[in-house]
């Protein structure tokens, strides 16, 4: 065992966890090699059901938001009266997996590379754990949720009554962080991660020769001033003391293989990242004028959707700040990052913690070099050496939030 494993497992709750690390390196494994989509998870949820059955956990619920599960577990008493929800994503991405090892991909075209098939590990983890010591006075939620990678699972859950049937006072999650160390755990109040909003915009000119473009109104040259002028919304509109992220990254138009003719419609396709609903709001505004006035300047028309995909993950305060208290019991000081830099990248936990107080932590994983190391990388992998430590602050946060008292 190196300094790092050592360091790793000095936890009682992490070494109770690394007896069982072989299993959950096998589990892990096993869901990478058997990737699916949103709203897809059946191997998954059959594993997942399969597992939780043999813990002993006292409920299985299958079927919340399609194909969400949520599973019970009760303390040694309930005189508390709480409720603590943990959740785990499942789903993967359609991407093509560039990894040779043996737990690769076995199906072309789908690959686990944003390490939900770890964080889904760490929940069965946790559960193993929580069902065969109990040591927490009230019931732990322990969900697993499908569909994060842009299907908001999240919601489904929520409206399909997650909360009414399995009240939860707090709730929280964890996502795998390349950028971190492993051994590290980071945590704060307020933004984690930023709302995505996906924006399209559809421009209507006129169509016509190339050679006599006077004759028409050229809607890719519409496009580009409104792509162009786009850029401006959060250098003059923003305060600088704020963020956000105006991204135009697609646009199709026209025929490659007819070079003289004059498309009638343009599309672009992009991305609005923030974090405060008033910019989120002044940036829609400032975008839906631009391109109406612009489209009208060159007597063409355009037409906005702005779509809210996910809102911001916002931590509350006492739930994060708690947070950090259990996590520094376990990995010590000098491993708890309490200022991490929110991402502008976004989560679909957001929508629990608009229902919810809790908190949505980073646990470090480290780098394999290269784009390999990196989320929604082609040759991305799970650092298996956390399992333990992810599965240990589950647990930590049920029995710190519940403790049994004398």
């Amino acid at each position: 065992m190196d300094a790092q494993e050592s360091y790793l497992g000095r936890h009682p709750a992490v070494t109770s966890l690394r007896n069982w690390h072989g299993d959950l390196v096998a589990i892990r494994r096993r869901l990478h090699r058997n990737p699916e989509l949103g709203f897809e998870e059946h191997f998954t949820g059959d594993l997942v059901a399969s597992e939780l059955e043999r813990y002993g956990v006292d409920e299985i619920h299958r079927g919340i938001g399609r194909t969400g599960i949520v599973a019970v577990v009760r303390g040694h008493g309930d005189s508390s009266g709480r409720r603590i929800g943990l959740r785990a994503d499942m789903d993967a991405l359609p991407m093509h997996e560039e990894n040779e090892f043996e737990h690769r991909s076995q199906r072309p075209g789908l690959m686990h590379a944003c390490g939900h098939d770890g964080h889904t590990t760490m929940l069965l983890g946790a559960a193993r754990h929580l069902a065969a010591t109990r040591a927490f006075d009230g019931v732990a939620h322990l969900i697993f949720q499908p569909g994060e990678e842009g299907f908001g699972g999240a919601k489904a859950m929520i409206d399909d009554g997650l909360f009414e049937r399995f009240p939860c006072d707090a709730v929280f999650a964890m996502h795998n962080w390349p950028a971190l160390p492993p051994g590290t755990i980071a945590v704060r109040p307020g933004p984690m991660m930023a709302a995505a909003d996906r924006v399209t915009i559809t421009v209507e000119g006129k169509g016509g020769h190339g050679a006599h473009a006077y004759l028409a109104i050229d809607p890719v040259v519409v496009a580009a001033h409104i792509i162009t002028a786009a850029q401006s919304i959060v250098s003059r509109n923003v305060s600088p003391i704020d963020s956000a992220v105006v991204s135009l990254c697609s646009i199709e138009a026209g025929n490659p293989a007819a070079m003289s003719v004059i498309p009638r419609e343009a599309k672009i396709v992009g991305t609005v990242r923030t974090f405060r609903p008033d910019t989120q709001n002044l940036v829609e505004e400032n975008l839906r004028r631009l391109c109406s006035s612009i489209a009208a300047g060159f007597g063409a028309r355009a037409q906005l959707e702005y779509e809210r995909i996910y809102p911001a993950t916002i931590n509350s305060r006492d739930e994060a700040i708690f947070a950090q208290r259990v996590a520094e019991d376990l990995v010590g000081a000098d491993h708890l990052v309490r200022d991490l830099e929110p991402s502008m990248g976004a989560e679909d936990f957001a929508f629990m913690l608009q229902q919810r107080p809790g908190a949505y932590f980073r646990i470090g994983q480290g780098s394999r070099g290269g784009d390999g190391g990196f989320l929604h990388s082609a040759s991305y992998d799970f650092n298996d050496s956390i399992l333990p430590l992810g599965a240990a602050l589950f647990v930590r946060l049920v029995e710190a939030a519940m403790p049994i008292r004398d």
